[in-house]
């Protein structure tokens, strides 16, 4: 009885797992997705603690109490600007979590009982779990600030990691031949540890949203492995959903970037050799066009198409309900108010969405760059609020440039384009965007939920 009880848990747990992919894969029913998740890892839980392997409890209730009370608080107190960081250490802990439990199961047992199935799972297990934690660590610390956003690379860096991921394989092979040499295992961990840290620093921060995609690839495999390393089949289940899935994200990513796919798996996908581009005060270069907010307003108001290109600038100043409550007042003076959304606009996949969905924009708005692309030609106004790369023509003109050939917005061909950004610093890439020099931009200087605001009082003061 108690055996078919865990059994039909697990299959609650797997099916609202399965359920959570196919709602995630609409902005309209996220939210529902993520409750259903939520149900079925409860449910998860809760079979898993009624295993009979399970005697004591005295560890397991302060583990649960301690973890809950930290997860409710990351939920209350961390902004949504702060999601991306607030994932990747999720992955970073999950990844530890996981190569721990691989540890403890080869310590527990004696090696010479456990299966080669067991054994391999064991190596992948902890190899991907140390790996994910520590990369995930590297990829908080340059969300963050803590490191240099920039890539860190030496040279050799690829070649070195190479072999080490292929020393690693090596290793399990012979770990799996002769389960009794600890050396060996821990090496594989070691190894893990290191490859987290030297595949991700060579990484720009233009490029991290690919990384936390395949990151939480990554967790899933080692979570996967640690269902057939303690015969769970919930955990089989749900790894293989979250590897495979963040897998076909990372793939979309890239091509969303322009990207191999093989760099992103070795790293230093984020370097290039871009020509070397004037500063903002350099005279070789045309000075853009600032404008004031009467001179964005007078352009606003004669406007009967509007398309709005979020970043992560309106994430930094959270002015995602303000940019949705200018886009309302404009849309009861006549005009068409739509937002185009860039796959990786911001700091993680789907970051815009998940701003504008909490600022209640009707998801009927909001584009994806092949749906809106070729708009920007018959448009009046783009309002380009805290976007840089996506929005930066060299992806398109410059081969030099670290960014040649991501698909980018096609903004430029629009009538007028108003750019609000906090200063003329670059974007996450490092790079100068050429945009803001154009004759038809309007660059208007500020805080961009200050700018948003003080553009929908000036509307009103002229209704």
């Amino acid at each position: 009885m108690e055996s078919s009880l865990i059994g039909f848990s697990y299959l609650v747990a797997s099916v609202c797992f399965i359920l959570t992919l196919q709602f995630l894969s609409s902005p309209k029913f996220a939210r529902r997705g993520v409750l259903i998740g939520v149900f079925g890892m409860a449910v998860a839980v809760v079979g898993t603690l009624l295993k009979p392997e399970i005697v004591v409890y005295k560890w397991i209730i302060p583990g649960v109490l301690i973890g809950s009370l930290i997860g409710g608080a990351m939920s209350a107190w961390i902004p949504m600007t702060k999601m991306p960081e607030r994932i990747a250490l999720s992955h970073a802990f999950g990844g530890l979590a996981a190569a721990l439990v691989g540890i403890s199961e080869y310590i527990r047992h004696d090696p010479h009982e456990l299966s080669a199935v067991t054994l391999t799972a064991l190596g992948f297990e902890t190899f991907f779990g140390f790996l994910t934690f520590t990369g995930s660590l590297m990829a908080f610390g340059k969300l963050q600030g803590l490191i240099s956003g920039a890539p860190i690379t030496f040279p050799g860096l690829n070649a070195i990691n190479i072999a080490a991921f292929v020393g690693s394989l090596v290793g399990l092979v012979v770990f799996v031949g002769h389960p009794e040499m600890a050396n060996v295992f821990f090496g594989i961990c070691a190894v893990g540890i290191v490859i987290g840290v030297t595949a991700v620093i060579p990484i720009g921060g233009a490029d991290m949203p690919v990384v936390i995609s395949l990151l939480n690839s990554y967790a899933g495999l080692s979570s996967s492995a640690t269902g057939f390393a303690i015969h769970n089949n919930v955990l089989i289940i749900a790894g293989a959903l979250d590897g495979t899935s963040g897998f076909i994200l990372s793939m979309m990513m890239s091509k969303a970037m322009n990207r191999s796919f093989a760099n992103v798996l070795f790293g230093a996908f984020g370097t290039g050799d871009a020509s070397p581009s004037a500063g903002a005060g350099d005279p070789r270069k045309p000075q853009y066009n600032q404008g004031t907010i009467e001179d964005a307003v007078s352009t606003l108001e004669a406007a009967q198409s509007v398309i709005v290109v979020p970043g992560y600038g309106l994430a930094v100043s959270q002015a995602q309900h303000a940019v949705r409550e200018l886009g309302q007042h404009l849309e009861k003076r006549g005009a068409k108010v739509s937002y185009a959304i860039h796959p990786v606009a911001g700091r993680m996949p789907g970051h815009m969405n998940v701003l504008l969905a909490e600022a209640d924009v009707p998801y009927d708005q909001l584009y994806d760059i092949e749906d809106i692309n070729d708009d920007f030609a018959q448009n009046d106004v783009v309002l380009v609020v805290g976007a840089n790369d996506v929005v930066n023509p060299a992806a398109k003109t410059n081969k030099g440039s670290p960014i040649y050939g991501m698909p980018v917005f096609n903004v430029e061909n629009s009538k007028t384009v108003i750019v609000l950004k906090r200063s003329m610093n670059t974007g996450f890439s490092g790079l100068d965007n050429e945009l803001f020099y154009l004759p038809n931009t309007m660059v208007v200087l500020g805080d961009a939920k200050k700018t948003l605001q003080a553009l929908k009082n000036e509307l009103d003061t002229r209704d």
